[in-house]
């Protein structure tokens, strides 16, 4: 295997994770939206989002506040499982 393959295949497994990050964002975000538990709006601050009326994330992009509002959840759910051990 020369040096371009291994370049290629290794591209090729970072495109592939990359997407299946953001395939499981826009899933999150997608049952959030459904069951009217998120909420963002626009602020001279950045983009303000907020899951079950608890404000998780301010960033100056909207893509950007939402995977920050969710690995800011999924940070509050494995501490809060790791309480209850």
């Amino acid at each position: 295997m020369n040096e371009l393959d291994v370049w290629q295949r290794a591209r090729s497994t970072a495109a592939s994770s990359a997407n299946a990050d953001d395939a499981a964002v826009w899933r999150w975000f997608s049952v959030l939206v459904e069951e009217r538990r998120i909420r963002w709006c626009l602020s001279p601050a950045g983009w303000l989002v907020s899951v079950d009326n608890r404000h998780l994330a301010t960033e100056a992009h909207f893509d950007a506040a939402i995977r920050a509002a969710k690995a800011r959840t999924e940070r509050c759910r494995k501490s809060a499982a790791l309480r209850t051990q």
